[in-house]
């Protein structure tokens, strides 16, 4: 797969604040990239160069094969951007923020009615398409905000905390609809979480801390290297669960055993094959491999 985004030792200071220091990186065409940290971590210093919004002080930027000081026009229109507040017209209606955005890409017309249709089939607009948008749920503005960050078909979507305030069913459909982009538009999505069950999905993860990079991998390959395998046993005794002499806590249906990999897990079952009766083997989670590779939580706090 060929790179979409290529970044290389990019810097930005504001006065004695380093917010980004030699931070580079790839995405891949067609990949959800997932971009982790707290905020003032970097993340959004580095969207605002590549949205062009802010000035560099070193490295290169390339957006599909465009560099951002010589093709600064071509590259916005690569992307569409969906931040964390929505940014739509709350008086006007859903239809009218469409067509505002639309035309500063000179989408107007006929060409614009044909969009419209197919963003209102895709995120299921309709209903609401005369409605103000101050009118609408946290899930139907969300809708409209990548409707409208997809009006001029970019071949990459940034998601600045997509679903920060949404309740779980809306934050799936919305999900939804950005996997089936994925799928039949090859679509590039670039995200931003706090959610790590999310970024559990990416296809690669990068971790910023404090402007630099603190992990990268697909999230097995960081699961691996920073967290270890958890066994729940299930009907076990506590006596009997010592015997392996490994970090346990109880919980409410069993114990929880914490082994380096799966391999030690394995040796475990064909030792002790009595005490395997009912279990099961899960991975540590990304919020273990965030933990582990910072030295902080996704509060904010140090461990």
């Amino acid at each position: 797969m060929e790179n979409i985004i290529v970044i290389n030792n990019l810097y930005k200071s504001y006065g004695e604040v380093k917010a980004v220091q030699n931070l580079s990186f790839r995405v891949k065409k067609g990949e959800l990239f997932a971009f982790l940290g707290l905020n003032g971590a970097g993340k959004s210093t580095t969207i605002s160069i590549m949205c062009g919004q802010l000035k560099k002080d070193k490295g290169s930027v390339e957006i599909n094969g465009m560099n951002i000081d010589e093709h600064p026009a071509q590259i916005k229109r690569e992307l569409g951007v969906v931040f964390q507040n929505s940014v739509l017209d709350k008086p006007l209606s859903v239809e009218q923020n469409l067509k505002t955005r639309a035309a500063l890409y000179g989408i107007e017309g006929e060409a614009f009615d044909a969009r419209l249709k197919e963003l209102c089939d895709t995120f299921d607009l309709w209903d609401i398409l005369k409605r103000p948008i101050g009118k609408l749920s946290g899930g139907q503005k969300r809708r409209v905000d990548v409707a409208r960050a997809l009006i001029h078909k970019p071949s990459i979507l940034i998601l600045d905390e997509p679903t920060t305030g949404l309740d779980p069913q809306t934050r799936k459909a919305v999900w939804g609809i950005i996997e089936k982009l994925r799928k039949t538009q090859n679509m590039t999505v670039f995200l931003t979480t706090h959610y790590m069950e999310e970024a559990a999905d990416a296809d690669y993860v990068v971790i910023l801390d404090a402007g630099q990079i603190a992990a990268e991998g697909t999230p097995l390959e960081l699961k691996n290297e920073f967290t270890g395998d958890y066994i729940t046993l299930y009907g076990a005794e506590e006596s009997e669960v010592q015997k392996l002499g490994k970090p346990y806590e109880k919980t409410a249906d069993g114990y929880r055993v914490e082994v380096e990999n799966t391999q030690e897990a394995t040796s475990f079952i064909l030792q002790y094959p009595e005490l395997f009766e009912d279990y099961e083997i899960v991975k540590g989670k990304m919020d273990d491999v965030f933990l582990a590779a910072t030295g902080k939580s996704l509060g904010g706090e140090n461990a």
